[in-house]
C-alpha cells in the first residue's frame, strides 16, 4: 500500500503525524479521525478496503491527534474538541484536500468533525459532501455511559490538580491518582471490543493528555449545530457499546436532516473492527460512487 507520511504544522505550531494514500486528483476524498487513546492506526481495514476497492480513484488521509501516537504532545489547555477541529482545519489546507469530501470520525474523532462543521462557513476549508460518525455523540457526554465517570467529585478534583501543576511534573507526581481512572477507560474500550484492538491502534498516552481531553469532554456540545449539516450522514452505533451508548446515535440521526441510523447490535465501542463491514460500507454510502449493499438493519 503507497502511503506518503507528512508531518503537518498547526497554527500553534504543534506537530502532526499524517498519512496521505492516493493523488490529489483523485474523484474522492476521505478524511479519518480517530478516538481518543487510540490512533490512526485504529481505521487501517477501512484503509484497506478503500484501497483494495477504489485503487487511485479514492484518496485517504488519515493522522494522529495532537497528544495521540507519532504527532507531538501539547500545552494541556489545547487538549479539547475545537482545537482539534482547528487541527482538522489546518490538515485540511495543509495537504490541499478539495474537491468530493468524506469526512469520518470514531468517537472523540466524530465530535471534532462536528465541531468543525459547527464552525462558520469561513472558517471551514472545505465542506464535506459525505459525514460518517462511529460510536460518537454530539452532547451530554457525562450523562450516559462510561461518561459518567467525568461527573464524579474525585474526577473534577483531579483535573483542577492537574490544570494547576506543571506540565513536566504531572506525569511522574500523579501516577497513583489519574492512572486508576486513566485504566478503567480504556480496559472498557477493550472490553466493548469483540475483536479488540492492536497495540499500535490503542497506545497509552500521557496522563496530562488524557486529564485534558477528559475534562473538556465533560463540557462538549455541538447538538444546537447539526441542523445546519448538510452532508450525506450515517451514524453507526452498537449495542454493546458502553462508552458512548446508542442514544447518543438517536439523538445525532434526529437532528440531523436525512441522516441514516445504522444500528449494530452485537458491537462494542470498536465498530471499525466488530462491525467493520457495516462501517465500509457506510463509507461507500456517502461517497456517492456506487450503491451500498446492506450489512445490517438501518435503524427506525
Amino acid at each position: 500500500m503507497s502511503v506518503i507520511e507528512r508531518t503537518v504544522i498547526t497554527r500553534d505550531g504543534v506537530r502532526l503525524a499524517v498519512c496521505d494514500y492516493g493523488s490529489r486528483r483523485a474523484e474522492h476524498t476521505v478524511v479519518l479521525l480517530h478516538g481518543l487513546f487510540l490512533t490512526q492506526e485504529s481505521w487501517a481495514g477501512q484503509i484497506r478496503e478503500l484501497r483494495r476497492q477504489w485503487g487511485q480513484r479514492v484518496r485517504v488521509i488519515s493522522y494522529d491527534h495532537r497528544g495521540h501516537g507519532r504527532s507531538d504532545a501539547a500545552p494541556m489547555a489545547t487538549y479539547r474538541v475545537d482545537q482539534l477541529a482547528d487541527d482538522l482545519a489546518d490538515v485540511l489546507t495543509a495537504v490541499g484536500v478539495t474537491g468530493s469530501v468524506t469526512l469520518a470520525g470514531h468517537s472523540m474523532g466524530g465530535m471534532t468533525a462536528l465541531a468543525y462543521l459547527g464552525r462558520p462557513v469561513h472558517e471551514r476549508p472545505v465542506d464535506p459532501q459525505g459525514l460518517v460518525l462511529v460510536a460518537t455523540a454530539s452532547r451530554r457526554i457525562a450523562e450516559r455511559g462510561i461518561g459518567r465517570l467525568l461527573d464524579t467529585p474525585a474526577t473534577e478534583g483531579l483535573f483542577e490538580l492537574v490544570r494547576r501543576m506543571p506540565h513536566r511534573l504531572i506525569d511522574r507526581q500523579l501516577r497513583g491518582v489519574a492512572r486508576p481512572l486513566h485504566a478503567v477507560v480504556t480496559r472498557l474500550a477493550r472490553r466493548d471490543s469483540a475483536a479488540g484492538v492492536t497495540a499500535s491502534a490503542l497506545r497509552r498516552p500521557s496522563l496530562a493528555t488524557a486529564a485534558g481531553f477528559f475534562a473538556g469532554l465533560k463540557h462538549y456540545d455541538q447538538y444546537a449545530s447539526l441542523a445546519s449539516i448538510t452532508a450525506d450522514t450515517v451514524v453507526l452505533s452498537g449495542g454493546a457499546d458502553r462508552t458512548t451508548p446508542a442514544a447518543h446515535s438517536v439523538d445525532m440521526a434526529s437532528a440531523i436532516p436525512n441522516a441514516a441510523h445504522v444500528h449494530h447490535e452485537g458491537a462494542g465501542h470498536m465498530l471499525l473492527q466488530d462491525a467493520a463491514r457495516c462501517v465500509n460500507a457506510a463509507l461507500d454510502r456517502v461517497m456517492g460512487l456506487r450503491a451500498v449493499a446492506g450489512c445490517c438493519a438501518a435503524a427506525a
